[in-house]
């Protein structure tokens, strides 16, 4: 497929074709805009502008793009449809873990499901991705059960998988850390020789997790500089759920995300984050472009952050139920069960079965929470080195005869 004619945006010629400030250029502090102002703007930007790609409208109605499309079987539809489900039950199960003292905090996905899954579903097993500390759903998808995230929650331990079996990074709360470690990562499959005309068994990709908010941080502007000097063959995957934290989307950018990507001399893209079909067929593309050497692409998935940045945050404090009520008519999983329904690609049973299954799922992670094992103290000598040293092991053998004197003097020392 090539790439859509709408990335290519033409630059001024000389600075006589910029036009002039406008005469009533907003202050260096805005004021706080006011209710009206916010559902105003609202409605001008939920759609995600005339360059959003959509296959599969809030209503559940399958649509046409010139540029992107997805044939996918009915089955196809059902899988995306469990996962989603699955995976917003676990969010919303691990959350209440949470408020019941059993996780120190968690970071919910609700409303990001689709973006989520349709770009994990996008991924090749030899593609690798890195998250920073809400892509559950894309975990799903890399085959980490719910269970191994509930340790780097209770602060235990940093996710108990291989990143290079599963070929998903441990989880990263430094914000916007990751999408460095992720060029510089993809920057090596090129020079391994795994990058040429995508149709190579061993070619790979790299795609990196990251919101609106870390798109101001330098890291994140530093990586597309390296990706686009090197070719390098990454996605950067920016969800825009419209708040980073407490800030709104129209305080922290004065262009739409996706556009920035021209800045930097590679395309950008903008697709609707609620729509699992569009964000599926966009990623698949962007990643087949990188495994053939056209690599990097800037993918902006525009969607809404449900609930609270974390379990610490309030965001009743900050934005309108207003808006939280005009984006749930937007829901990602809504539209595709509508769309199974409509078309008649699922039936009762079907949806029975997936709520069973959610249910089931919910009750082995919360029996998992409650009984899971505080890990052995060693381990700190052991999960933070390659290899060991005479030091170390001299400060491990005398830090476990330590503990072993509260076990002989029954606690007391």
């Amino acid at each position: 497929m090539s790439s859509p004619e709408y990335w290519t945006k033409p630059w001024p010629s000389s600075s006589a074709d910029i036009p002039p400030p406008s005469e009533s250029a907003p202050a260096a502090v805005a004021a706080r805009p006011t209710a009206e102002q916010v559902i105003a703007g609202l409605r001008a930007t939920s759609e995600g502008g005339p360059d959003l790609v959509q296959l599969l409208t809030p209503e559940g109605e399958r649509v046409t793009h010139p540029h992107f499309d997805l044939d996918i079987p009915p089955e196809g539809l059902r899988d995306l449809y469990r996962d989603m489900v699955l995976v917003r039950r676990a969010d919303r199960e691990c959350n209440a873990l949470q408020r019941q003292g059993q996780l120190g905090i968690w970071v919910p996905l609700l409303g990001q499901e689709a973006a989520q899954i349709g770009a994990g579903r996008a991924m090749r097993p030899a593609d690798m991705a890195f998250p920073s500390y809400r892509e559950h759903g894309v975990a799903w998808c890399r085959g980490i059960d719910p269970t191994e995230l509930l340790g780097i929650f209770r602060g235990t331990d940093h996710g108990t998988w291989d990143p290079l079996e599963k070929r998903f990074h441990p989880y990263t709360i430094v914000i916007g850390n990751q999408v460095l470690n992720a060029t510089g990562y993809a920057m090596g499959q090129r020079l391994d020789g795994k990058v040429g005309d995508g149709q190579q068994d061993d070619a790979e990709a790299t795609i990196v997790f990251f919101g609106d908010g870390a798109t101001s941080q330098g890291d994140v502007n530093e990586a597309f500089v390296w990706g686009a000097v090197y070719d390098a063959p990454v996605v950067f995957f920016c969800q825009n759920n419209q708040w980073a934290i407490s800030e709104p989307m129209e305080r922290q950018s004065r262009i739409p995300l996706y556009q920035r990507a021209n800045g930097f001399g590679f395309p950008g893209i903008r697709v609707d984050g609620n729509d699992v079909l569009a964000t599926l067929a966009v990623t698949r593309w962007a990643l087949e472009e990188c495994r053939s050497g056209n690599g990097p692409i800037l993918i902006e998935a525009f969607t809404y952050r449900m609930d609270a940045h974390t379990t610490s945050d309030d965001p009743t404090r900050y934005r309108l139920s207003d808006e939280l009520e005009a984006w749930k008519l937007k829901d990602p999983i809504e539209r595709v069960r509508v769309h199974l329904v409509r078309s008649q690609f699922a039936d009762a049973e079907f949806f029975a079965q997936v709520d069973a299954e959610s249910d089931a799922l919910a009750e082995r992670l919360r029996a998992y929470c409650v009984d899971m094992p505080t890990p052995p103290p060693e381990r700190i000598f052991s999960q933070v080195y390659a290899e060991g040293s005479p030091p170390l092991d001299r400060q491990r053998d005398e830090f476990l005869t330590y503990l072993s004197d509260f076990d002989h003097s029954g606690g007391a020392h």
